[in-house]
């Protein structure tokens, strides 16, 4: 991310709806289950994160363990992070069985294969140049228990790949599949660190935070400069998301920005709330400026009152 601009407000010609996410979330309430015995998984490839349940033959999973998934490519390994504490509401179609531990041989073999992908990083590149293609190659991985190679890459548009693919199969004599990824992806691949000096949200957190909207910005009185709210992808923060829940129930407590209050034999207008802090700032008719604790403020009926 580039450095903190001095000026707070946006440039008109920058289209802040550009950075919000396109897609729509479709609740289907009716669909989510809360199972138990729930564990918490990531693809190491794609940073993906599943969520697992055991079959009849395994009692318990500890993080660090390594086991066989179905995935959406075909059968791989994940990552065991550790057991769901607390109810997570999920769609049925998200859970996925655990087949089984991985043992000794799958860690060989997973080790071999990670040798064969970094060898494929070359190969790819020199494909790709050859037929001429704008494709930046983001990850690649092959299966575990499938002959199937997976070149995920970035391109600012669409691309024909068909006669790369053909070349690909003759050189790793396997199912190739590419795929075309966005930016937030490839931030969730690659890793990073943000403004913030932590790992991106997107790649240690979850990787299924909801899309992000410029609302949720202005709910947390952030700046509308579009340097400052936007991540490496060039794409709203995540962690605009990751926190707007926090914020909005903290808001639901304090007195909003623009209220008039009658203190101290003077006219006040709340200014600022900071709702992390729960302070409260003030201008008076006078040309007082007070920061109050949001403590010293209660609610008759309407009306919020200052004690």
């Amino acid at each position: 991310m580039s450095d903190i601009f001095e000026q707070d407000m946006d440039d008109e010609n920058v289209n802040l709806e550009g950075l919000e996410d396109n897609e729509v979330q479709n609740d289907d309430s009716d669909n989510f289950i809360y199972p138990e015995n729930l564990y918490s998984a990531k693809l190491q490839y794609s940073c993906e994160g599943v969520y697992v349940t055991l079959p009849k033959n395994i009692k318990e999973l500890k993080a660090g363990d390594r086991v066989i998934i179905p995935t959406r490519y075909g059968k791989d390994m994940a990552d065991v992070l550790g057991k769901v504490n607390h109810p997570v509401a999920i769609k049925a179609s998200d859970l996925i069985t655990v087949e089984r531990k991985a043992n000794d041989e799958d860690l060989k073999k997973y080790e071999e294969l990670s040798k064969k992908e970094a060898e494929a990083y070359g190969t790819f590149k020199e494909k790709v140049a050859a037929h001429g293609l704008d494709m930046k190659l983001v990850a690649v991985h092959f299966l575990l228990e499938e002959s199937k190679a997976l070149f995920f890459f970035s391109s600012e548009n669409r691309v024909d790949f068909r006669e790369l693919v053909k070349d690909l199969v003759s050189v790793f004599k396997m199912r190739i599949e590419l795929r075309q990824i966005g930016v937030r992806d490839e931030s969730r691949i690659i890793g990073g660190l943000g403004v913030c000096g932590r790992p991106y949200c997107c790649h240690s957190i979850s990787d299924k935070l909801p899309p992000v909207s410029i609302k949720m910005a202005k709910e947390q009185n952030l700046s509308l400069n579009s340097m400052k709210i936007s991540g490496q992808c060039g794409r709203l923060l995540c962690c605009l998301s990751y926190e707007c829940k926090c914020y909005s129930e903290a808001r639901k407590t304090l007195p909003s920005e623009g209220q008039h209050i009658y203190y101290d034999n003077t006219n006040f207008k709340i200014t600022d709330v900071n709702p992390l802090k729960r302070v409260i700032r003030m201008l008076g008719e006078d040309g007082r400026i007070l920061e109050i604790p949001a403590s010293r403020f209660t609610k008759e009926g309407n009306r919020w009152k200052l004690n």
